[in-house]
């Protein structure tokens, strides 16, 4: 496939996690730049009426957080990031709020840490709810939660932060802005000779030894950390953009496949890598057996599992946690992640998802395990 074949590709694709670095929101020294932050809403307004849905990870509440409280380096403590980030986070959300309510566009604010998505209940229910956000039309605005965390549970960068949200809402591109116009052979600050890459594959070990490490004054990732997050994004089967958001209109000429900066290609389609992220890399909590009618509903047409087709239920798993589907003869078929606890499962067990409320009194999801979140073994 020629490369603007590829390029045009990206047209079709309707999911979007767009990464916005500080350099793009921030004026030197002097926290936020609403007329950016303006554009960019504009974009993202033409990017809704084309139908396609946007979360927004953006960056800039300690920058802020730095101008309100009149500090000019980036501190290093961690409990002076952490109160630049809620001193700035109020900034921040406000400016995107107002900015987008102007295009007729409703945000919700969103703060994550990395042990809300390593926790598979948090996981599940962050899923639930920026699906039900881009359902709505609305536009979630995400950020690292600085305020609450620690070296250990830290993202470090907000490129990791959008690749992990576009695993998490299965976004078909993810988009990092930043201000390099895109991935180089070599370092173009140091070798004039150095060509712009417009399409590699993400899982080209090569690519890391091309990135520098280095971030700017208020940023805390290079493209280093692009490369990076370019691999995570693709094990969702995520195409990822990294350009210049100097450029004019730049959302609005890569939706329309226009040749800027680096697309990183997946190797896998999404669902084949969501799947083999599912089958090799969390452990069993506990075990769910079926009759025959819904072993044949997941080995041969691709369905959710729902309650009525258990017949049993074992171990003590929590929400969100995997588990193995066991047919009849006890032979492992798939396995997936719960959408309820083993105590509730046993309850519904055997039961139409129209009974759910009766029996629990309430409903989190009418299937026990979505087909999104389930793997054939």
């Amino acid at each position: 496939m020629a490369l603007t074949e590829e390029r045009a590709a990206l047209v079709t694709r309707k999911r979007w996690v767009v990464k916005i670095g500080s350099a793009m929101v921030t004026a030197a020294g002097k926290g936020l730049d609403l007329e950016a932050i303006r554009r960019w809403a504009q974009q993202i307004a033409a990017l809704r009426a084309e139908g396609r849905d946007v979360v927004i990870v953006t960056s800039g509440a300690v920058a802020e957080g730095m101008r309100r409280l009149g500090w000019r380096a980036r501190p290093s403590a961690l409990h002076e990031l952490q109160a630049a980030a809620a001193v700035g986070q109020m900034g921040l959300v406000q400016a995107y709020e107002s900015v987008l309510k102007t295009f007729d566009l409703h945000s919700a604010q969103i703060l994550l840490t990395h042990e809300d998505l390593s926790d598979r209940q948090r996981y599940l229910n962050a899923r639930s709810t920026l699906r039900t956000l881009l359902g709505l039309g609305v536009i979630p605005v995400v950020n690292e939660n600085d305020t609450v965390a620690t070296d250990e549970i830290r993202f470090g960068d907000n490129d990791t932060l959008a690749a992990l949200v576009a695993n998490l809402v299965e976004a078909d591109v993810l988009v990092i802005l930043t201000d390099q116009e895109g991935l180089y052979d070599a370092d173009p600050r140091k070798n004039p000779d150095a060509r712009l890459l417009h399409g590699v594959r993400a899982g080209d070990s090569s690519l890391l030894s091309m990135a520098s490490p280095e971030g700017g004054a208020l940023g805390r990732g290079g493209m280093y950390t692009k490369v990076r997050a370019a691999e995570r994004a693709a094990r969702s089967g995520a195409a990822t953009l990294i350009a210049a958001g100097t450029q004019p209109e730049v959302l609005v000429r890569l939706a329309r496949g226009e040749l800027l900066g680096t697309v990183f290609w997946p190797d896998q389609t999404r669902l084949a890598a969501r799947k083999q992220w599912l089958a090799g890399q969390l452990r069993l909590a506990g075990r769910l057996h079926l009759d025959a009618g819904a072993a044949r509903a997941l080995r041969e047409g691709g369905r959710s599992l729902l309650p009525v087709g258990v017949t049993q239920v074992e171990g003590g798993f929590l929400r969100g946690d995997l588990v193995a589907c066991l047919d009849p003869d006890g032979r492992e078929i798939a396995r997936g992640l719960a959408n309820y606890g083993a105590e509730e499962a046993s309850r519904i067990r055997g039961r139409a998802s129209a009974d759910i409320e009766a029996v629990l009194g309430y409903v989190d999801e009418p299937e026990l395990i979505h087909r999104d979140n389930l793997v054939l073994v």
